[in-house]
């Protein structure tokens, strides 16, 4: 019977260690280099998961552009030669549309990108505490 009693200790300690290990994995930062020229995105998708913080630097070499995601309220403008570095936190799920919302030239209005935030995965807890009290259960019973 103490044997018993001390798989079920050493079961529900491995269940708790397995619970808090995948609550404390934290986001993930993404970094991204974002090169602007006329008159393009490179790349023209960045996909993340959500609540990565994402860190972009946008750079270009030609005229001045921006890029700007309306739903994340940001606008970041940069200039030839002097490259933009910023972040944010992705916290929600869904497909963002990036434009450059500068008037310099024709092209510009023509601009446009992706940011894909794919919806973080849940913790199925349960399936593997009752995978591991069914193996108990049939490890007890053959002693």
């Amino acid at each position: 019977m103490p044997r018993a009693r001390i798989r079920h200790a050493f079961l529900a300690f491995s269940v708790a260690t397995v619970v808090a290990t995948a609550q404390d994995q934290g986001p993930t930062a993404k970094p991204f280099s974002v090169g602007v020229r006329r008159f393009a995105f490179d790349p023209a998708r960045i996909e993340v998961n959500q609540d990565d913080l994402v860190k972009i630097e946008l750079r270009t070499d030609d005229i001045a552009h921006s890029l700007t995601i309306d739903d994340y309220r940001i606008a970041k403008r940069v200039g030839p030669g002097q490259p933009v570095t910023f972040e944010f936190r992705a916290d929600r799920a869904g497909t963002f549309p990036y434009y450059c919302n500068l008037q310099v030239e024709e092209g510009c209005r023509q601009m446009r990108g992706l940011l894909v935030v794919k919806p973080r995965k849940p913790i199925d807890v349960e399936s593997g505490f009752g995978r591991a009290m069914v193996r108990l259960k049939a490890d007890s019973a053959f002693r």
